[in-house]
């Protein structure tokens, strides 16, 4: 089992649903989020001051899948997520060490599903 989580740009969200839909991954979590990396943000003025604003809005996904749909599930959130420009995102990948489902108490690769 492993936890993939993708930080992507929020008008890509969409596109990754689609791709990860029609690679039959279902049950995903989104969350806002703000981050920085090599994009580093981008300078603005308000009331005449300079200000840095280096925090910018990100969609962070968070995807529980048996290991068979890893490949799959990484290939599609890319295919969803990538424009070829500078801030199109990142995937991380751990492992899982338990999951539980609370409604029927499946645990491990049954109550991911």
């Amino acid at each position: 089992m492993k936890l993939i989580i993708a930080y992507i740009q929020p008008e890509k969200l969409n596109s990754v649903k689609q791709a990860l839909y029609e690679k039959e991954v279902f049950k995903i979590s989104v969350t806002n989020a703000l981050g920085c990396g090599q994009q580093k943000g981008y300078h603005e003025s308000y009331r005449g001051a300079d200000i840095e604003v280096n925090l910018l809005k990100k969609i962070r996904i968070e995807i529980a899948v048996n290991d068979a749909f890893v490949e799959s599930t990484v290939e599609a959130v890319i295919r969803g997520a990538r424009t070829g420009k500078i801030g199109d995102g990142k995937i991380f990948i751990m492992p899982l060490d338990e999951c539980i489902r609370i409604r029927t108490g499946e645990k491990g690769k049954d109550a991911i599903g």
